[in-house]
């Protein structure tokens, strides 16, 4: 249990990072829609930069998200492997030192 600690917080921050990512891409995307709403109300012509701003904060969340969650997860799975092995280690020493003592016991 000690081994595997803190490994919960690497976890949720790679489930949680696309979630924020994904979240901020649903703002932006908003955002360009009320430009699109705004422009339409007032009978102005729609022009793609009039569009920009809410597509950049769209893309730029995304991939602030999945540049969080990508390495994290692999981080996350790396040190999961690595404690499982120490867990098997040590549990394959313990059976070899249970036993080693039951047959030292015997032989007395």
């Amino acid at each position: 249990p000690l081994l595997g600690k803190n490994l919960g917080v690497l976890a949720t921050i790679a489930h949680i990072a696309p979630l924020l990512g994904l979240l901020g891409t649903v703002v932006g995307m908003l955002k360009a829609f009320q430009v699109i709403e705004g422009k339409a109300m007032s009978m102005v012509p729609v022009n793609p930069g009039d569009l920009a701003g809410g597509i950049w904060e769209a893309l730029i969340t995304t991939v602030a998200g999945l540049s969080v969650a990508i390495p994290t997860y692999v981080a996350y799975n790396y040190l999961v492997s690595r404690v499982d092995s120490f867990v098997l280690d040590m549990e394959k020493s313990a059976t070899e030192l249970v036993n080693l003592l039951s047959d030292q016991r015997r032989t007395r």
